[in-house]
C-alpha cells in the first residue's frame, strides 16, 4: 500500500535561510535588532528565528509567528 505524502510547512528555501543563520551565530557574527544593531544572538532558538524571519519578509512557505 502506498503511503500518502505529507505536506510540507516550510518550504525548502526557507531552511536555507535558516541554514546560513547558524552559520553567522556559529561564528559569532549573528546580531539581533532592526538592522543588526542590536546585541549577539546568543541562542540557537534565537538564530532559529531569525532564520525564519528573514524568510517571511522574502515571501517563502513559513507558517505565521506563535503568539
Amino acid at each position: 500500500m502506498a503511503r500518502k505524502a505529507k505536506k510540507r510547512k516550510y518550504s525548502k528555501s526557507s531552511g536555507s535561510d535558516v541554514k546560513s543563520e547558524m552559520r553567522r551565530y556559529k561564528k559569532g557574527k549573528a546580531k539581533s535588532g532592526r538592522g543588526g544593531k542590536g546585541g549577539k544572538v546568543k541562542s540557537r532558538k534565537q538564530a532559529i528565528a531569525i532564520g525564519l524571519s528573514k524568510a517571511r519578509k522574502k515571501g517563502k512557505k513559513v507558517p505565521t509567528k506563535k503568539k
